[in-house]
């Protein structure tokens, strides 16, 4: 039975894209805080991977790895220290989740009240590269069900948040568990990448459903990875060619925008059938739905005449590379995830960043926020969390001792100089209300 048949049996033989739903509605229905008089996101996050490595021995938590859990006060209090007044923030699914209508909020609760009492908005990741135990991987068609319900529960126990970022980076997930063998499931096949994107794709959609049940306005905000892979050969190989096109198939999905015939193919030949598809195509989720880009140097990779891949940094960026995304969707956009590795390196690559922002603003595509990614250095991500090396990663705006790196200087600066701007020039006209998000296809 695939995971379409447990979603029927849980849920009903329904359309699960947009609709109107009831729920509770904001205390002045922006989800934003008191006093912010653009509507503009600044926003940082705090980093919070979770997957097994090692087949499943080994379970990497990067809330614990760099020290949120004890200092969970501090780390807030940081966010506030910058002038910052929304964060991304990824709640430990893998612990807090313990079996079907169990779970354990003791972290949850202490956290959540602390961003409420600072008054920081989150915008709440509840799926971040992992799973709990109990469910084991994303080849389990059960995880739609089970994610959903757990979806639920975390919108039913703090009607006060509207923004969510249900599975973080869809395509990373997938494309890392089932076809490079890095995490998870560990499966180096084409079969694996396409029954975990799947099972992602319709846990978000089922995610993004029970959200809305409980909160009308929801604003989710997809954050995916934007890469490219360019190519230096006279001859391009059809690789290549499928790579770059893949790289939109979890938004395709999610999004209900038809892929190429070369990639239903592929997903065709590699266990998707056509009920599937046919389910996936019926409409956008509900809510009111965001774009988020993740853009890296490393996100762009080059293809030597030899074959092999070398990091090629910002050939296009993230103004190009978004734009190509922008083109295929027509969502408004979000930068949802960036930093470097060498701090002496960051304040430059902030400040890159927030240029491409400002053209991209005056191209007149709605931005909805930028992020600088993480608030506190990271673990071992040059080896992508594969091993456990303990190596830091000098990316935070704060070390781990919570000592501010020099990019936390340009990033203030930066809030100094545009704090006050809207989403798009003349956006102070328009306003982000509670009028709840209406039908977006017919059922």
């Amino acid at each position: 039975m695939g995971f379409l048949d447990r979603i029927k049996k849980q849920f009903g033989d329904g359309n699960y894209a947009g609709d109107e739903f009831g729920g509770a509605s904001g205390n002045d229905g922006s989800g934003l805080p008191d006093g912010n008089s653009g509507n503009f996101l600044f926003a940082t996050g705090i980093e919070c991977s979770y997957p097994t490595i090692q087949n499943g021995k080994v379970r990497r938590d990067l809330l614990r790895e760099c020290g949120h859990y004890d200092y969970m006060k501090e780390d807030l209090g940081l966010v506030k220290e910058m002038g910052l007044n929304v964060l991304r923030y990824g709640l430990p699914y893998y612990s807090i989740h313990q079996g079907p209508g169990k779970f354990d909020w003791s972290f949850a609760d202490e956290a959540m009240a602390e961003l409420k009492r600072l008054k920081i908005t989150p915008i709440l990741d509840l799926m971040h590269f992992g799973v709990p135990d109990w469910i084991g991987d994303y080849q389990n068609p059960d995880l739609p069900v089970h994610f959903a319900e757990y979806a639920g529960a975390v919108a039913e126990r703090y009607p006060w948040v509207r923004y969510y970022t249900p599975v973080n980076e869809i395509y990373v997930t997938a494309r890392l568990s089932g076809k490079e063998g890095a995490w998870n499931e560990q499966l180096k096949t084409d079969k694996g990448f396409v029954t975990a994107l799947k099972h992602c794709v319709a846990a978000s959609i089922m995610g993004n459903h029970e959200i809305a049940k409980r909160r009308n306005d929801c604003v989710i905000v997809q954050s995916e990875s934007a890469e490219y892979t360019h190519e230096l050969c006279a001859t391009p190989s059809p690789g290549v060619a499928l790579e770059n096109e893949l790289r939109f198939l979890s938004l395709d999905l999610l999004y209900a925008n038809p892929p190429s015939a070369t990639v239903a193919m592929y997903m065709m030949d590699n266990g998707l059938t056509r009920e599937e598809y046919n389910w996936f195509m019926a409409g956008k989720p509900p809510g009111y739905q965001v774009m988020g880009n993740d853009y890296y140097g490393r996100n762009e990779r080059i293809k030597l005449p030899d074959g092999s891949i070398q990091t090629s940094m910002d050939v296009l960026g993230w103004y190009e590379i978004t734009k190509d995304y922008y083109e295929r969707y027509r969502m408004p956009v979000m930068h949802t995830e960036t930093n470097v590795f060498e701090a002496d390196l960051a304040p430059i690559w902030l400040m890159k960043q927030w240029v491409s922002i400002m053209r991209m603003r005056r191209d007149g595509i709605p931005v909805l926020g930028f992020t600088w990614y993480s608030l506190i250095d990271q673990m071992d991500w040059d080896s992508q969390l594969k091993e456990i090396n303990n190596n830091v990663n000098a990316c935070g705006l704060y070390d781990l001792n919570r000592k501010p790196r020099p990019v936390a200087e340009t990033y203030k600066t930066l809030l100094k100089e545009f704090g006050q701007i809207t989403i798009v020039p003349h956006a102070e006209m328009l306003e982000i209300t509670n009028r709840p998000a209406r039908l977006k296809v017919a059922t």
